[in-house]
Parts: structure tokens; C-alpha cells; sequence
């Protein structure tokens, strides 16, 4: 690194710096002898990192400055995105159990995908960090050139140091015979005719154009840093909501984390008729020519909050939802996915008996997702203690609810009255007779109830059963992010057409002596700027070969 130096121009250079901030000329004693082409990226000027004593603050400055670890961060964000690739996210599956699906679905390699948290990489911490380490570099990076970029820019002088022009890429070193002034105020119109921006001072001159392309590179940094910022706040509450919920037809059911309910009014399913399907699928396969969800959508104006009470709802919007055409209110859109046209039971009617006798007490609406606590059958009080919608038995045999669908539904209630033990009488109740069959409900009842057991309950007839003739499957989705996505996206679309088509193009010129000395430099294209270059010169009737203006350093 290069100690603080002061200039034979009289002006005082910062530490780090390679080249004279005012002049050009070369600090360095090494660099001073060479003979190769300046380096020009900054101008010479000192970054950040380039300290010669780092503090700790400056050692992680300095590694996320490094463009080398931002590629190893980029490299290992892509590998960890391909590993959530192998198998299907949990994220895309309507209803299944994780823990036991991939197993069954994919064997071994599945359970080891499952336990390793790959089934959920993209919401995974250490996915996150990464993005955030990326959104860090970016940041850092560009702060780390960008300043520096900034001021060798916006603090150019016109009269630079002699070897500073010689050892540009594209230089002139010739005899004129005109006075300095003269000679420089004879170039100044061609060079504003090919659009620069010119600048003399006696003998010296400083023109150049398209400065604003040099921020191409910073400004798609910053549409990359909000697209980062805008894909990490999806995972913040209430910015991203994407969701697979049920809606069985004629049911008002709340849309999680708002205050917003879904009705399906109706759902319609149409097939294509056997005449109407493919011949490769013609008796093989029913294919859907149409499903929809007559949906309505309502806000809750009152209380909404309370269990106990029926939330106020208030109708903001309907729609006939299909495929690729959802619901859409105020950033939230419901897309029809599935369906399935199984009976859903939503409610019965059970009569408790005394089966000894046949003895009727009296009915009781039993509802299968929110139902009553305690119910009332002549002189017999029945308290629901447990609910199960999906009834089933985990490792432990313990009853568990699979799902919260009411699949299986199962309840457990505690029956006091007359003749009943003073603690009353459990008694578990499947609505539904093939559950019944299947978990043995008279076995788990005389076992809760011993032998004296007299009291059952029992369904007359269907008129006491009420059910959903169908069940559609919304996609629900709010993404308040992504319109920060797009933005993101359009800044970096803005960087790349500033960095791809203009080029920055700059000519420094000295008369002195009797002789001009010139120096051109360009970020790239400097085929096109040489052939700039020669068509100025003729113009001031200098006659000059194109590769005469090559320095020895390539054209890049």
C-alpha cells in the first residue's frame, strides 16, 4: 500500500492512492518507471479496503467487499436452490403429513431429504442467511467503489501530468505549430459536435461524454438489493400469504391471518363427454372441460375477534372463479386449483336413546368443525370433551386429529343424569358408519362405560344429516412484495442499457512547447472511440493512422 503522499503539484494524496488525484502523475516510485498502461479503473483514487492497518470493522469490510466472495456466496445459494429441487417443497402440496410422506413417497433418500429440513429449503435459515450475506456484499461492494468512482469523476481537473496521457491506451505525441490557445480552441468544435462535454484551460483541454454509463454496474446493484430486501420480506407477517385452503360448497370459511371470509355458493364441475375426449384418452380417463366456484367475499366489520360471538360480515366481492381467472380484492387473489366431489358431512342430528327400552330423550345438532360444548336431552346433560376432525391413533396409540378436515370425524362426550355414575359416563361418537365399523366405536364404549352401559346415540333418517355435495381447493395468495420485485427488476433492466450502450469516453490534450501530447481512454469499445478519435483529428486537418494511437497496452 502506498503511504500519504504529497505531489509534485502541490496536492495532498490520501493513503492508498496509486495516482495523483489532481495531476495523474504516478506515486508510486515502481509504478512511476513503468511503462504500461495506467490502470483506470478509479482513477487511481483509494478504496475502503485498500487500508494498510485494517481495524476489525475494516477486515469485514474488506470480505464483503471482495467481489471473489461474492461469487462463492452466489455459487453456494445456487447449489442450495438446486438441492431444494430434488424432491417436490412442502410448500406445494395441499394436505399431506411431511414427516411420514417422503419416507413412503421416496423411501430413504426422501426420509434423509425430510430430515435434513431440505423439504422447506427456501424458508430455511440458512438459505435466508445467505441472501442476506449476498444483499451484504452487494451493498458493501458497491459503497467500497462507488465512492472513490465518485470522486476521481466529479473532481477531474483539465491539466494533467505529462505521463499520465503517455500512458493511456490511446495516445498522440506530435509537433504543431499554432500558439497553445489557439490550437486547443480549433478542436473544441468537433469535439461538441460528437457530443462531449469540453472543458479548456490555456493550453489544456479535458472533453469527454457519457459519464453516466459508469453507474450502470451500481445501479443494477441497486435493483438487485431490492429485490433481495423485497424476496426476504415476503417471510414477514402480512407481506405473503400463499396458502391451499378448503371451501365445501354453501360454507363461509375465514381466510387465515385476515379478516376476510369465503363463501362457496356453488361449485360446478363439466367433463368432457366420451365423444368429446382425445382417442388416446377415450375410456381410459375423465378429463374436467370445466370447474368453477361461484365465491363471494366478505369483511368482518364487528366481532371479529371473539369465539363466542358470530362475526359481522360485510360482502366486498364476488366472482365466478376458474382457472386462471381468480378472485382479486385489494392485493389478495383466490386461484381455483382443485376439487374434490366426495360428500362432505358438515353437521347431524343424533337422537340419544336408552337402548334398553327405546326410550327417545331427544335430538341435538351436533356441527362437525365448530360445535357446542354442552348440549341438553331430556334429563341427561352431554359435555363434548374432545374433538377429532380426522380421527386417528399415533406411535403412542393415543387418538390424534390427522388433519383438519373432518374426514373422520370423531367426539368424546361425558353423558350425566339419572342412573349414570356420579362422574358421569364417557361416550365416544363417530357421525359417520363406516367410521364406526372401522375404530369399533361399541368396543371403545363399553370399554369407557362397563357393562351397565344403556345409552346410545342414533341417526333416523338422512333428513337429520346434513353435508356439502362437493369441495373446492383455493389457491389463496397475497404477496405485497412483489411489486417491489418488479421495481428491482426494471432497476437492473435500467443498469444493463446504461452499462451496454453508451461508453464513457474521455481526451485529455496539452499544448506545450510546440508540442501536443494527447491521452484517450473509454470503460470499453475501443475500437470505436480510436475511430472517433482519428475523425476529430482530421477535422483540425491532423492526418493520422489508427493504429498510431495505439500505445503498446492492446485494445480491450
Amino acid at each position: 500500500m502506498i503511504s500519504n503522499t504529497k505531489c509534485e503539484c502541490g496536492h495532498q494524496n490520501p493513503v492508498g492512492t496509486v495516482l495523483c488525484e489532481a495531476c495523474g502523475k504516478p506515486l508510486d516510485e515502481k509504478e512511476w518507471n513503468s511503462s504500461e498502461n495506467l490502470e483506470m479503473r478509479y482513477d487511481g483514487v483509494a478504496r475502503r479496503s485498500q487500508r494498510v492497518s485494517p481495524g476489525v470493522i475494516d477486515k469485514v469490510w474488506n470480505f464483503f467487499s471482495s467481489v471473489k466472495i461474492a461469487i462463492y456466496l452466489i455459487v453456494l445459494t445456487l447449489l442450495g436452490a438446486m438441492l431444494g429441487t430434488i424432491f417436490p417443497q412442502e410448500s406445494t402440496f395441499l394436505n399431506i403429513d411431511a414427516s411420514t410422506y417422503y419416507q413412503e413417497k421416496y423411501g430413504t433418500a426422501g426420509n434423509i431429504y425430510y430430515r435434513l429440513g431440505l423439504s422447506h429449503t427456501y424458508e430455511s435459515w440458512w438459505f435466508v442467511t445467505l441472501l442476506v450475506m449476498i444483499g451484504a456484499s452487494l451493498v458493501i461492494c458497491s459503497l467500497d467503489r462507488v465512492l472513490p468512482l465518485y470522486k476521481a469523476l466529479t473532481r477531474q481537473k483539465i491539466r494533467k501530468h505529462r505521463q499520465f496521457l503517455t500512458r493511456q491506451k490511446l495516445t498522440l505525441s506530435t509537433e504543431v505549430e499554432q500558439e497553445p490557445e489557439e490550437w486547443v480552441a480549433r478542436i473544441v468544435q468537433p469535439l461538441r459536435k460528437k457530443g462531449y462535454r469540453v472543458r479548456t484551460d490555456g493550453g489544456a483541454l479535458l472533453a469527454e461524454k457519457h459519464r453516466f454509463s459508469r453507474w450502470g454496474p451500481y445501479v443494477i446493484h441497486i435493483g438487485l438489493i431490492i429485490f433481495l430486501l423485497a424476496v426476504l420480506a415476503r417471510g414477514l407477517p402480512g407481506l405473503n400469504m400463499d396458502q391451499h385452503l378448503a371451501f365445501p360448497q354453501g360454507e363461509t370459511v375465514r381466510i387465515p391471518d385476515t379478516s376476510l371470509y369465503l363463501k362457496n355458493e356453488k361449485f360446478t364441475a363439466e367433463f368432457y363427454t366420451a365423444e368429446e375426449m382425445p382417442e388416446e384418452f377415450r375410456d381410459r380417463k375423465v378429463l374436467p372441460k370445466l370447474y368453477e366456484t361461484k365465491a363471494v367475499l366478505y369483511e368482518c366489520t364487528a366481532d371479529c375477534g371473539d369465539p363466542s360471538k358470530e362475526p359481522q360480515l360485510a360482502e366486498v366481492a364476488r366472482h365466478d372463479i376458474q382457472v386462471n381467472s381468480p378472485l382479486s380484492y385489494k392485493g389478495l387473489k383466490a386461484y381455483q386449483f382443485d376439487y374434490d366431489l366426495t360428500p362432505v358431512l358438515r353437521s347431524v342430528q343424533p337422537d340419544l336413546v336408552n337402548k334398553a327400552t327405546g326410550e327417545s330423550y331427544g335430538k341435538f345438532k351436533l356441527d362437525m368443525k365448530n360445535p357446542e360444548r354442552s348440549f341438553k336431552a331430556g334429563p341427561y346433560t352431554l359435555e363434548l370433551k374432545e374433538k377429532y376432525m380426522d380421527f386417528g391413533l399415533n406411535d403412542e396409540g393415543r387418538p390424534v386429529s390427522k388433519s383438519p378436515y373432518p374426514n373422520a370425524p370423531a367426539f368424546l362426550f361425558l353423558i350425566s343424569g339419572p342412573e349414570l355414575p356420579a362422574g358421569g359416563q364417557q361416550y365416544f361418537y363417530f357421525p359417520k358408519q363406516v367410521d364406526k365399523e372401522q375404530f369399533q366405536q361399541n368396543a371403545i364404549n363399553d370399554k369407557l362405560g362397563g357393562g351397565g352401559r344403556f345409552l346410545e346415540f342414533e341417526v333416523g333418517s338422512m333428513s337429520d344429516v346434513d353435508f356439502s355435495e362437493s369441495t373446492t381447493y383455493l389457491n389463496v395468495r397475497v404477496d405485497r412484495a412483489m411489486p417491489f420485485v418488479w421495481i428491482g427488476a426494471g432497476i437492473v433492466m435500467l443498469g444493463l442499457i446504461l452499462g451496454f450502450y453508451w461508453q464513457h469516453r474521455r481526451i485529455w490534450l496539452i499544448v506545450e512547447g510546440g508540442r501536443l501530447v494527447l491521452g484517450g481512454h473509454t470503460n470499453k469499445n475501443w475500437f470505436g472511440f480510436r475511430r472517433e478519435l482519428v475523425f476529430i483529428l482530421e477535422k483540425v486537418d491532423m492526418t493520422v493512422d489508427e493504429k498510431s494511437l495505439d500505445n503498446g497496452g492492446g485494445l480491450a
